[in-house]
């Protein structure tokens, strides 16, 4: 047994024990009883390296599994729907339907998923980003929008853009259509924009100058979809 156990055997089992122990604190045991993953919010603004046939998601976030975490969440949307309905009886009617609809719909990462859409739509279209539209809207909006970006490059007409900010985001109407969820926001913003004929002189706006508008859009999904997408259906200049 001493010459088995000698010091060059030893050092070698103490090793292996620390990598096993390693091995054990990094990976963890698995009993059979755990908990899924938590789920991760879906970004609106995700990503452009991801697939190009995806329409971009409005965030969503599925209540865990225990009574204890559903029952949070949805004391949580209900708070969320008092808040964001500012006292619209109609607009907390509607909100609620789709949340029975939807029990993955918060009206609060709903309105932070769109403040990202206004900006990357607006953005786009400034910029003759048809691939990036595509993405964002309904067949029948982005033939609208590619129709006016054909327009002006037709005319050798470019867009200087930025946006500056948004000031104000509300639903103005909200409301289940059978199994339809669709909603309605005015959205305030502050951009820069200018556009340049062929010869880059300005045509309209002015440069450096901050702008308010005012839009009024509207999203729609089916709730019954697995496809947790929502997408861009219609869009009303309110200035």
């Amino acid at each position: 047994m001493g010459e088995f156990l000698d010091f060059p055997t030893i050092i070698v089992i103490i090793v292996a024990i620390v990598v096993l122990l390693r091995l054990r604190s990094v990976l963890g045991t698995r009993t059979g009883n755990e908990r899924p993953p938590s789920p991760r919010y879906e970004n609106i603004s995700r990503k452009r390296e991801d697939k190009d046939d995806t329409v971009v998601q409005m965030p969503t976030r599925k209540p865990q599994p225990d009574d204890a975490d559903a029952e949070r969440f949805q004391r949580k949307r209900e708070a969320e729907i008092e808040k964001f309905s500012n006292g619209d009886e109609a607009i907390a009617r509607g909100l609620s339907d789709i949340a029975e609809a939807d029990p993955a719909f918060s009206p609060k990462q709903f309105i932070e998923g769109a403040k990202s859409a206004y900006e990357m739509i607006v953005t786009a279209f400034a910029a003759g980003d048809r691939k990036t539209l595509k993405m964002l809207l309904d067949k029948e909006v982005y033939d609208s929008f590619e129709a006016a970006i054909a327009e002006r490059e037709a005319a050798g007409q470019t867009v200087e853009f930025t946006f500056v900010g948004l000031n104000n985001i509300v639903f103005t109407e909200v409301e289940l259509d059978k199994r339809n969820a669709v909603v309605s926001l005015r959205i305030d913003a502050e951009v820069v924009s200018v556009t340049h004929d062929a010869q880059g002189e300005v045509l309209e706006g002015t440069p450096g100058q901050v702008v308010p508008i005012a839009d009024e859009w509207t999203f729609m999904r089916n709730t019954r979809a697995r496809d947790p997408n929502w997408k861009l259906v219609a869009t009303d200049d309110l200035e």
